[in-house]
């Protein structure tokens, strides 16, 4: 019963910037825990960040230092702002949410569709 739009995703080059979006309606958003996941072509769904309702934040260790998830709970949405990005970091960005931040896709409730993020080099 909660849909989650992702937006902001596109092409960059290497070295570049891209600021992700999730909003989420339907339900209340404040009482979840949000996480990004990606997938690249013929590759598994990867955890990239999880925010908990309260702020506390986790990263997959290839992008710590480099990507940052946020979240405004009074606009119920989520960000990923990803700094100097890799060809590697090239995937659908998918949005989710659960009740815990955990690394495995299957314990979340909702997903966004995700959104394409194409990194040039």
């Amino acid at each position: 019963q909660v849909q989650l739009v992702e937006s902001g995703g596109g092409l960059v080059q290497a070295g570049g910037s891209l600021r992700l979006s999730c909003a989420a309606s339907g339900r209340t958003f404040s009482g979840y825990a949000m996480a990004w996941f990606r997938q690249a072509p013929g590759k598994e769904r990867e955890f990239v960040a999880g925010i908990w309702s309260y702020g506390s934040t986790f990263y997959l260790e290839s992008v710590k230092g480099r990507f940052t998830i946020s979240r405004d709970n009074a606009k119920n949405t989520v960000y990923l702002q990803m700094n100097s990005l890799k060809p590697e970091d090239a995937a659908v960005y998918y949005c989710a949410a659960g009740n815990r931040i955990l690394i495995t896709p299957r314990t979340y409730d909702y997903w966004g569709q995700g959104t394409q993020v194409t990194v040039s080099s």
